[in-house]
């Protein structure tokens, strides 16, 4: 190919390219996850409908889709998500009125002090319990599919990974980590199988101070790397 080639002009249509986020948080006993609602304007799409929060790729501003995830993240929060992963990605002729469109979907997890609370230019932004696969409200687009394929992602690698200490504050106890661990599975697990399989891995340090509460104290840790996962030799069993 000869360099002169590059800088000719495109001679095809190009899609709408978008990064949509499913950003979660643990608050109320619940796994929740952040939605904001479309511009109630006849001239958008889905106009007053509730949506991921996302947007179009910059490319002035984003070298690639991982930078542009990470903007659209902090505008709709005002938060730095402890950890980002992308889910995959979804293109069609119909998924957008407004022309061909392909979306890239990462999910974010919100640890307790960063979420649940809304921030950044993110106006109307709501948190919206999780219930089975995603959320009672109707979605604009097709992000009813989109939620769903990050939870599935999410409660997947719970199975065997570290992420839902993501969902934590800086400093936690076990019993707390593990009650987290629980609402995004949706089931409980064996106490003593899990202190130990979570103390045998490189995954949290002692804080030297204890937590107090109504009943004897309880010793703090936090993530020895907050933003890399630790993955089990095992996924979790119902006893564990």
């Amino acid at each position: 190919m000869q360099y002169s080639q590059i800088n000719q002009p495109l001679t095809f249509e190009r899609p709408l390219t978008t990064v949509d986020l499913a950003i979660f948080a643990v608050a109320d006993e619940l796994l929740q996850v952040l939605l904001v609602r479309r511009p109630d304007s006849e001239e958008e799409p889905f106009p007053g409908q509730w949506a991921l929060p996302g947007g179009f790729v910059d490319v002035l501003l984003d070298e690639d889709l991982e930078q542009c995830a990470m903007r659209k993240l902090k505008e709709k929060t005002g938060a730095d998500a402890p950890y980002l992963e992308q889910v995959g990605s979804w293109g069609n002729a119909a998924r957008d009125p407004r022309g061909w469109s392909v979306t890239h979907v990462y999910l974010a997890l919100l640890g307790r002090a960063d979420g649940p609370a809304p921030g950044g230019n993110a106006a109307d932004a709501r948190w919206w319990p999780i219930e089975g696969m995603g959320v009672r409200e109707r979605l604009a687009f097709d992000h009813r599919e989109l939620l769903g394929a990050a939870i599935l992602r999410l409660r997947n690698k719970v199975e065997y990974t570290s992420l839902p200490a993501f969902l934590m504050s800086s400093e936690f106890t076990l019993t707390e980590l593990q009650h987290v661990y629980e609402i995004v599975l949706g089931r409980a697990l064996e106490k003593k199988a899990f202190r130990t399989r979570i103390l045998a891995t490189d995954l949290v340090e002692v804080v030297p101070r204890m937590k107090e509460g109504r009943s004897r104290p309880a010793q703090l840790y936090r993530l020895k790397h907050r933003r890399k996962p630790v993955f089990f030799a095992r996924a979790f069993s119902p006893r564990d």
